[in-house]
């Protein structure tokens, strides 16, 4: 029978010889480390080894000792060496995967489009420019006389319920409406006018499909003499004919602004669900685009504009919902969100 020096050392070659092939066969870094622990760990196969040998007689301890050692180092050079190989793989990999040939030309700048918001903006400048129209702007900041007073709606006004504003500690408000411009444009330019005001306005409202509590709008006036609900319906008609670049259900019914009179409402058959009923239109299969009539004499008289002499028609609709139903958008909250998936598809 052999030995206990032959039974350690068959032990330390059979051990050794069956590490070294799974170092071998380890397909990744993680499959070294159990390699490693059953092995070279404190409850190792070479701990319980050296443990035996007190077994020995002293003249063998020595060169089993050795022979116990030379296995560790080997073992400890294999695992290292694997374990850079896949260290190296892996960088190969990343350098493969994010290598860059500074030698090329630069891809230059992407391309970029127009909001949508704004090609609707661009292309009712152009309609009523074409038609004689000035476009003017004025301050998001306004004061309260110029966002009410001067548009006959006074301090004990119902009419300021239909509004949630946003007051500011001076007294100023952010703009619940371009009307503000409207009132500019007759005291600086006086009758006759032809105008439009397109700009961003804000309103303290819950946001919802359909609400928004920043959106863009666009007003027009006409002072003249001899204007009438015909000339406003003609304007009304080539301006939603021109958007939408079709033919369009429209409806036109009575409505209250304070400083119109008569007033009216055109609404404007749902393109997003075809008069099915949606969120955005509110299940009602309509979507109130205009609210307009003619200018109320109060309104001419604050701007300093006899009434009996000069008379005129406003209106005033929604870019951002001109835009929802002219791309078929049908949550409002996407036109300001930012994203770029959807922007890109403008």
């Amino acid at each position: 029978m052999p030995g206990p020096t032959l039974s350690l050392e068959a032990a330390l070659n059979d051990m050794e010889a069956r590490a070294r092939a799974r170092i071998e066969a380890a397909g990744g870094p993680e499959e070294l480390e159990p390699v490693r622990v059953e092995v070279l760990g404190r409850k190792g196969a070479l701990a319980q080894i050296s443990r035996q040998m007190g077994q020995l007689a002293p003249e063998e301890r020595g060169r089993i000792g050795k022979l116990l050692n030379a296995v560790k180092e080997g073992l400890e050079a294999a695992l290292e060496a694997r374990k850079a190989s896949f260290d190296e793989q892996a960088l190969a990999a990343r350098l493969d995967a994010e290598w860059v040939d500074l030698t090329l030309p630069a891809p230059g700048p992407r391309s970029g489009s127009l909001h949508p918001i704004t090609q609707i903006q661009t292309e009712i400048e152009d309609l009523f420019t074409s038609m004689g129209f000035a476009v003017l702007g004025g301050p998001e900041v306004e004061t309260e006389y110029h966002n009410f007073d001067a548009l006959n709606i006074p301090a004990d006004h119902p009419a300021r319920d239909m509004q949630d504003t946003f007051w500011l500690t001076d007294g100023n408000l952010l703009r619940t409406h371009t009307s503000p411009v409207q009132v500019r444009g007759m005291q600086r330019l006086g009758p006759p006018l032809r105008m439009i005001a397109p700009g961003r306005l804000f309103r303290n409202e819950e946001v919802d499909a359909s609400h928004e509590h920043t959106f863009y709008q666009v007003e027009g006036m006409i002072v003249d003499r001899e204007v009438s609900v015909a000339h406003l319906i003609y304007f009304m008609k080539s301006l939603l004919s021109h958007v939408f670049r079709r033919e369009v259900t429209v409806r036109l019914r009575p409505g209250y602004f304070p400083f119109v009179e008569p007033g009216f409402e055109l609404d404007i058959h749902c393109l997003i669900c075809g008069g099915s009923g949606c969120p955005v239109c509110k299940q009602s299969g309509w979507v109130e685009q205009v609210g307009c009539g003619l200018v109320h004499p109060n309104v001419l008289r604050m701007s300093r504009i006899d009434p009996e002499e000069w008379n005129g028609f406003a209106f005033g609709l929604g870019l951002t919902r001109l835009a929802m139903m002219r791309y078929g958008i049908d949550d409002i909250r996407l036109l300001q969100s930012g994203d770029l998936r959807f922007l890109k598809q403008f």
